[in-house]
């Protein structure tokens, strides 16, 4: 019986001594890949530091994680203001424009009167910008004004912003040539609506479309086909004189438009 017992003592031991071993051999398994935090007694200036270095360097994903770190264990330290005002930028240069507006606005909203509160209107604005391929429009052919205007909207409005709030800020100039990208896109893409309007027999959407070029966007490369489709929509509805004073001012302006033919040769039933 002694023996018996002995033995089923010894087996229970192997079976919890290899039980025991299993553990120890999972949980060294699931730390293994968890590599040792090396910023975690980094001060703020070596945090600093080393983002601001992973920026220059173009390590923007680096960068934006030393950036993190710093606001979260600094917040209010000295170095955590341009920290903010620095994710901003790492978080547009990585492609991350939704993050980049909402480190942007944090910026304006806590420190509305820091003597660099125009960049984090910038940064804003170029976040916004990028959606509308604005930065691709002098390299790619393709018509960003048939693209959602959303974004479009918005980042005019944020440059707007700044060249009202800032005039003599260094972004200003830039921010404003911008704009008139911005301005002629807009202006393009309620032509092309008006257009569509025009295809479908819709003739007083179209009209109405075109009208608000017309009177909003005279100075954009759109405002010559505007006042086409303003004359094609005024004439389908036989509004004969309306049509008309959009062919004069056609004719004023923009003498060798094809689209005044068009009009001429319109046959209205």
């Amino acid at each position: 019986m002694r023996l018996a017992y002995s033995r089923q003592m010894s087996i229970q031991m192997r079976a919890r001594s290899l039980v025991t071993i299993f553990m120890a051999m999972f949980i060294a398994a699931c730390s293994f890949g968890d590599a040792p935090d090396i910023t975690k007694d980094w001060s703020a200036a070596r945090l600093y530091g080393a983002a601001k270095e992973r920026l220059e360097n173009k390590d923007y994903e680096q960068a934006i994680d030393y950036y993190e770190k710093l606001e979260a264990r600094y917040p209010f330290g000295p170095h955590s203001q341009q920290a903010q005002l620095d994710i901003a930028y790492a978080y547009y240069r990585n492609d991350e424009p939704a993050s980049a507006v909402a480190a942007a606005e944090r910026f304006i909203k806590l420190h509305p009167r820091h003597p660099n509160v125009d960049y984090a209107y910038y940064i804003k604005g170029l976040a916004n910008y990028i959606k509308t391929g604005g930065m691709l429009s002098r390299i790619v052919t393709k018509d960003y004004s048939k693209r959602d205007t959303g974004a479009a909207i918005e980042a005019f409005r944020d440059f707007s912003e700044l060249t009202r709030r800032f005039p003599n800020s260094k972004y200003a100039e830039d921010a404003a040539q911008r704009m008139l990208f911005l301005k002629n896109t807009l202006a393009m893409h309620e032509v092309h609506v008006a257009s569509y309007y025009l295809s479908r027999g819709a003739y007083v959407a179209a009209a109405n479309r075109a009208r608000y070029v017309v009177e909003n966007y005279q100075r954009t490369p759109a405002m010559p086909d505007a006042l086409v489709v303003l004359a094609k929509s005024y004439k389908a509805m036989q509004l004969p004189d309306l049509s008309e004073d959009a062919v004069r001012v056609l004719q004023l302006n923009f003498p060798n438009h094809p689209g005044i033919q068009e009009v001429a040769e319109l046959n209205v039933k």
